[in-house]
This record gives C-alpha cells, sequence and structure tokens, in this order.
C-alpha cells in the first residue's frame, strides 16, 4: 500500500435532501484516485421548476474523472436511486451491477421512455461478491419497500466500509429478504471502519409496523366494505400489491390495475415468479360488468399527480373507470413532502363524488420502508462501526441520526453534505475538501442547468408574462407601417380600464417619437428605449415589469 493512498466519500445527491442519491467512493493517490458510484437517482420537481420534468445530479466532477471511474452498484430500483442511470449513464459508459428485478425495471424504463442507451447490466444480488476496481463489493440482503434490494459491504486495503442503502427491520414481510441479521454481524466481527446509514425515519421513535400489519389492515377494509375499494400504492411496492391482490381473492373480488408504472413493475415481477400465486388481473373493459361489491382497483396517484390515474377517476375522466357515492379509496402510502396540496384535491373530488377516504390516520394501511430509531440502534450493535455517516436525509433527519449515533457510543460521527470529500483513512476522518455539485435538469429531451433549459425565464414569464413589438421603419427612419405589440399573459386592461395592449401601443409610439430621427439610425439603442418603455409603462399602469421582446427592421 502507497503511503499516499485514501479511503474517501463524496456524495453528489442525496445527503442533506431527501431523493437523488448518488455517491462516489474513491481509493488511492489524490491525484489518481480510482472511483466507483453508488446509485444514480433523481428528484421531482415542483412548481418552482416549471416544464422541468426530473432533477438530476450534477456529475460535471467526474468529466475529469471519467477514465477512474470503475462501475456503477445500484442498491435497488426507486427512482431516488436509480432514475437518472438511463440519462446520465452515456457519459459515462462504465460496468453497472444491478439485481435482476432492477436490470428489469431499467429496460422496460428504457422501452416506456424510447431511451438510446443501452446499458449492459451485470446481474449482482444478495450474496454475491465483486471486485470492481481496488473494492471488493459484497451485497447483503435488507428489507424495502420494493423487490431486491440491498446493503453494500465495500471492502479496501484501508478498511471496509457498509452502505446500507435503504432498508428497515421486518421480521414478516409480505415480501422478502429479511435484512440479514447473520451476515451483518459476521460484517461487524470483521470490522466496519465506517457505515453510511439511512436518516429517512431517524426523527421517530420506536420500530416500523410489520408490512404483515398493514396487510392485514388492508384485509379488514376490503371484506367489510359495501361497495368497490381502489387502494393507491407507489407503483414499485411489489409485496403491497401483492398482498392487496390476496386480499380481494379472499374477499371474493377481482381486481384491476390502473396505471402504466404500475403495470410495468408488475410485469417485470411476473417475469421473475415475483407475482407467482397471484390470480390474473381483469381488462378495463370488464370493470363495468362486475357487480361494485366484487371488484377492487389497484391504481398510481398516490402522490396526487395530475395525470395519474387516481386523478383522473377525481375529476370523472376515464372511460371505462368510474366510482360512484359509498366507493372507497384507500391511500396505501404516504405524502412526499412538498406533494400534500395535490394530494389534497383528489381526495377533495373524491369525497364531492360521495366517496369514502381512507389514510393511514385512520387505519393501518401504510408503513415505511425505512428504519425507526430502535432499529438503527439495532444495525448499530450488529456492524459496530467505528465512524458513522448519516445520509439519505434532509438536515434534521441528519443531525437526528448523529445525536442517536453518538449517544450510542459511536465516536466519529462526522458533519458531511453534497460535495463534500471526506477523507475516512489513513488518518483523522475529516472533510479534506469540495467537489463541485448540484442540480441539472430533464427538459423534454434535453439535459442541462437553469439558464440552459430556459426554466429562470419560464419562471419570470410565470410571474409577469411577455410583450412582443415589431417595428417597421422606413430609409427615413420614419414608421413604415404601425408597429405590432404583442401582450401575453398580461392581464387584459391597465388601471384606469383602457386596453393594455392599447396602452403600450402608445408607449411604443412615444418611445419612437421622442427620439430624433437622426439618432433612430442606432437600432440598438431605439430597441433598448423602446424595451424599457413598454416595461415602465406596464410597471405604473399594472404594478409589474413584463419580458419585452422588440424586433426593429429598417427597410
Amino acid at each position: 500500500m502507497a503511503k499516499q493512498d485514501e479511503l474517501v466519500f463524496l456524495p453528489l445527491g442525496g445527503v442533506g435532501e431527501i431523493g437523488m442519491n448518488l455517491a462516489l467512493y474513491g481509493y488511492g493517490p489524490a491525484a489518481e484516485r480510482q472511483w466507483i458510484m453508488v446509485d444514480c437517482g433523481v428528484t421531482f420537481p415542483g412548481p418552482d421548476l416549471p416544464g422541468a420534468d426530473l432533477v438530476l445530479p450534477d456529475i460535471r466532477f467526474l468529466a475529469k474523472q471519467r477514465d477512474r471511474l470503475k462501475g456503477i452498484i445500484i442498491t435497488h430500483a426507486h427512482e431516488d436511486h436509480y432514475g437518472a442511470l438511463n440519462d446520465l449513464w452515456p457519459g459515462l459508459n462504465v460496468p453497472v451491477y444491478a439485481s435482476p428485478f432492477t436490470a428489469g425495471m431499467l429496460e422496460a424504463k428504457r422501452a416506456y421512455e424510447g431511451s438510446r442507451a443501452q446499458i449492459p447490466i451485470t446481474i449482482f444480488k444478495a450474496g454475491d461478491r465483486i471486485n470492481v476496481g481496488p473494492f471488493e463489493i459484497e451485497a447483503v440482503g435488507v428489507n424495502h419497500s420494493i423487490p431486491e434490494p440491498m446493503s453494500l459491504v465495500i471492502r479496501t486495503p484501508l478498511g471496509n466500509v457498509v452502505h446500507t442503502g435503504d432498508w428497515k427491520i421486518d421480521a414478516d414481510p409480505s415480501l422478502g429478504p429479511l435484512t440479514d441479521e447473520q451476515r451483518f454481524r459476521a460484517v461487524g466481527e470483521e470490522g466496519v471502519l465506517a457505515m453510511m446509514c439511512d436518516s429517512t425515519n431517524a426523527m421517530r421513535d420506536g420500530v416500523s409496523p410489520s408490512e404483515q400489519e398493514v396487510s392485514e389492515g388492508l384485509r379488514k377494509i376490503i371484506s367489510q366494505a359495501e361497495g368497490r375499494v381502489a387502494v393507491t400504492t407507489f407503483s414499485s411496492n411489489v409485496g403491497r400489491i401483492r398482498s392487496i391482490a390476496k386480499a380481494a381473492e379472499a374477499a371474493g373480488r377481482e381486481v384491476l390495475l390502473l396505471g402504466s408504472s404500475l403495470k410495468r413493475v408488475v410485469n417485470v415481477a411476473r417475469d421473475l415468479g415475483i407475482m407467482e400465486g397471484v390470480q390474473p388481473f381483469i381488462a378495463e373493459d370488464e370493470y363495468g360488468y362486475i357487480p361494485r361489491d366484487k371488484v377492487v382497483v389497484i391504481l398510481t396517484g398516490s402522490q396526487g399527480e395530475s395525470r395519474a390515474a387516481l386523478a383522473k377517476l377525481s375529476r370523472d375522466e376515464m372511460r371505462h373507470v368510474a366510482l360512484t357515492a359509498g366507493d372507497t379509496v384507500v391511500f396505501s402510502s404516504r405524502a412526499i413532502p412538498g406533494n400534500e396540496k395535490g394530494i389534497l384535491e383528489i381526495m377533495n373530488g373524491l369525497i364531492e363524488q360521495g366517496v369514502k377516504i381512507v389514510t393511514d390516520a385512520q387505519a393501518l394501511v401504510h408503513v415505511s420502508g425505512h428504519p425507526r430509531r430502535n432499529e438503527l440502534l439495532q444495525m448499530y450493535e450488529w456492524v459496530r462501526p467505528q465512524v458513522l455517516v448519516p445520509v439519505h436525509g434532509e438536515a434534521a433527519h441528519l443531525m437526528a441520526q448523529a445525536e442517536l449515533a453518538r449517544g450510542a457510543g459511536i465516536q466519529t460521527v462526522p458533519k458531511v453534505r453534497n460535495g463534500n470529500i471526506l477523507r475516512l483513512a489513513p488518518g483523522d476522518v475529516q472533510v479534506i475538501g469540495d467537489a463541485p455539485h448540484g442540480r441539472i435538469f430533464k427538459d423534454g429531451r434535453l439535459i442541462g442547468d437553469l439558464d440552459e433549459m430556459g426554466i429562470s425565464d419560464r419562471r419570470k414569464l410565470a410571474f409577469v408574462g411577455h410583450v412582443a413589438v415589431s417595428i417597421l421603419l422606413d430609409s427615413r427612419y420614419d414608421f413604415l407601417a404601425d408597429p405590432d405589440v404583442v401582450p401575453f399573459g398580461l392581464p387584459d386592461y391597465d388601471d384606469e380600464g383602457e386596453d393594455m395592449a392599447d396602452t403600450l401601443y402608445d408607449a411604443v409610439l412615444g418611445a419612437v417619437e421622442s427620439i430624433p430621427r437622426g439618432r433612430r439610425k442606432d437600432l440598438g439603442a431605439l430597441q433598448e428605449s423602446v424595451r424599457r418603455a413598454v416595461r415602465s409603462t406596464a410597471n405604473a399602469t399594472w404594478g409589474k415589469k413584463p419580458i419585452v421582446t422588440v424586433f426593429v427592421s429598417k427597410v
């Protein structure tokens, strides 16, 4: 081992935020480090990013390190862990290691989105070991709200690191695997330098309820309901989908799936044998012929997405499927922060139709896939890391886990955020630098930053609108024709009730006529003068300054 070899951890997403998880581990001298990437996720844009479809991690740091990136390992197929891979992999072109379910989901996603990225996947699942550059990586099975999740044990000459990914401890899940206590204890005996640990539920005391308890809660609701039952959940939660389907079958009900993402997940799960024992689902055009007390609908839209199946049902916009008074809708999910308004709108639409709403506030119909505080303490006891790095959470979640870890006797709990380069060994564990990081945006088929995608301009347009002005001058720099003034997104009238377009038209005339004919030869200055006049007039009569584009042509 060369003296200057170092082991470093560098998160480019997911640390200081929920979502967009991307972690790098580096080994070697500072100028020659070899890297692996763990996960490559997205987050979803809010209304402050008009037109953006996805938010991706900025990986420009890897542009200079591309030859030294040795591989990408995906812990599981949730969007916040693998959703950016199809878009970012073509610029990296390195081996990708993932479970059969994750590989199937990537292919289904590629086909659905029409992506050209043919990513070669090496299958890697719980119990497997691989060598990637200077790292030996072992996959350890954990339980989470999706098939085939894994934690990683990353072995290096400078020490072992456990990257937990998303996990929880559930002794009775609806879908395996169990979190492998025996393997984690063995890894702890071997010696663990550092553990990067999920912080999502670090502010919640106790232990998460079992998924089996949720299954029982859903079974009761379905068996006791008088009308139709629709259950909305995260489309990737195959265990939950199985539980709902089994509960429906026990109650003598047929099951309909609604939502393209849900169907893609179920198709992949069926191909891998995960849906074995579940009765076939009915087609949409059969729905209307089945008695109300003999059907259950499993559908997308639990997060208030306006184009998802549940939102369409709340607006009564579906061709073959509808709900009526006395039916029940179960939200077998939790609201991701920021989605509450959209969810409430859907609930209100359903309530107006006379539909009964059940959430986890009324019954045990959902449980998180992340560890609460007692589960975290259990993992600390199994693994016994020297260093604990809270990841996968906002500042409050990270701080809560940091305090819990210190209270449990873990001495070294460094504060790390996206872009920090944390040296784990040799010597003191500390942040030794920062790497470029941030967010880029997928907008249609293109990817770029806020300004490159025009999103910051769109944001302004949403608040102040746009005015286009076209001026045609003759050879003497007089108007050849009346100027065209086209306001878009402005009020129809000004503060005195006059037509806004006429008010702005007068401002254009005034601006041009106030400039002596000889000085109008400077078309750039004329253009700027008109732009300022239109903005000033709009501000005086409306109180806002629109974006103004002025075209001046001389014949």
